[in-house]
């Protein structure tokens, strides 16, 4: 599927080709993240929380009309796909894969999926260290932050906690 930002900027000769879509995607996560106020701008953990929610924003857009009278009419998409119990990183594979198969049959290298790969496999790749909430007895409230045991973590699974606290914040 190309994104109507594309055909305007794919020109002939080797022009550069913009990436609308993700770059507005990517817009959308991070003023989400900014106005809940979660984290630095500048940690880490904003950065997994801004890439996962790039992710469920572009992914989601399966009409490739991502416009700004439209994010609050999404909000609700986006809470339920970044919630818990919703297997997210399975969602991920398989719209990456469909929209690099639209790509591959349009003959067309999409630089928007090209960034949303690299968020992708950023997020996958990239570790941090967090709070094992499955190890504290009694949930995420009974120890503070600094206490208890802390794991090796994919970036995704700590930064999609945050962009769906974000997207319920708004």
């Amino acid at each position: 599927m190309l994104h109507r930002g594309q055909e305007s900027t794919d020109g002939d000769g080797g022009e550069l080709v913009v990436p609308m879509a993700w770059l507005y995607a990517e817009y959308i996560a991070d003023e989400l993240l900014r106005s809940g106020d979660l984290m630095p701008p500048a940690s880490v953990e904003f950065r997994a929380g801004r890439d996962a929610l790039a992710l469920t924003v572009f992914l989601s857009d399966t009409g490739g009309e991502l416009c700004g009278i439209r994010v609050v009419s999404q909000l609700d998409t986006w809470l339920s796909l970044t919630a818990y119990d919703q297997p997210w990183e399975d969602w991920v594979r398989e719209r990456m894969a469909d929209l690099a198969a639209d790509a591959h049959a349009c003959g067309v290298r999409s630089p928007d999926l090209a960034l949303a790969e690299a968020a992708w496999r950023w997020l996958e790749e990239t570790e941090l260290l967090a709070p094992d909430l499955d190890a504290v007895p009694g949930g995420a409230g009974a120890v503070s932050e600094d206490e208890g045991p802390k794991v090796w973590t994919p970036a995704w699974r700590l930064g999609l906690p945050l962009g769906h606290l974000a997207i319920h914040l708004f």
